[in-house]
């Protein structure tokens, strides 16, 4: 039999604020030779849960993990964005990411709808002080702007411009606003009792 069932609960978004307030954490990112970080591995949600928990006790809304070597790596559930200069720029795969499809996505309507690249690369601590824009992406965080890390304001302390744009954008193809992408939707119908 090939039967498919999906349950559906209210799900509210993961960070429940219009721009975050990010602390770093204590507690490192596992190396990829300990949790592989590519898979969503029950594992790996014990590190993410402490990282969190120590960050709302700290006052803050989320935390950011950094690698065993103290380079970023991403938030406890989401992925990390920073804008410098103009281009996005994220932490790379050999940074002990979790290669997210909505980090995906953005990268791809970045280039694709407003012509940013994105670098993918390693990205010390002190960038996240000085970066123009930071942002976090997942499927429940969608693109949160960061307005602060470690108590230090992200630009203006405001959401930048590109994180606007982007957010505008991808609400608009997840909710099958833009045509251009609507095979990136699959339609949910109520069935009729």
């Amino acid at each position: 039999d090939s039967d498919f069932l999906v349950f559906i609960i209210p799900w509210g978004p993961y960070l429940d604020v219009d721009k975050a307030r990010c602390g770093i954490s204590s507690w490192r990112r596992p190396d990829d030779n300990v949790i592989p970080p590519q898979a969503k591995i029950t594992g790996l949600y014990i590190n993410n849960a402490l990282a969190k928990t120590e960050a709302i006790e700290h006052g803050f809304d989320e935390a950011i993990m950094l690698t065993p070597d103290g380079h970023v790596s991403e938030g406890s559930g989401e992925n990390i964005f920073l804008v410098i200069d103009g281009k996005l720029v994220t932490p790379a795969s050999y940074n002990n990411i979790l290669m997210g499809i909505t980090r995906n996505t953005v990268m791809e309507l970045a280039q694709n709808e407003l012509g940013i690249e994105t670098i993918e690369r390693q990205v010390d601590r002190s960038e996240l002080y000085m970066a123009e824009e930071c942002f976090l992406t997942g499927t429940a965080a969608h693109i949160t702007p960061i307005a602060e890390v470690d108590h230090r304001k992200i630009g203006n302390g405001e959401i930048g411009e590109i994180t606007k744009k982007l957010q505008k954008i991808y609400s608009d193809v997840i909710r099958g606003k833009n045509p251009k992408y609507l095979d990136w939707c699959t339609p949910a119908y109520k069935k009729s009792a």
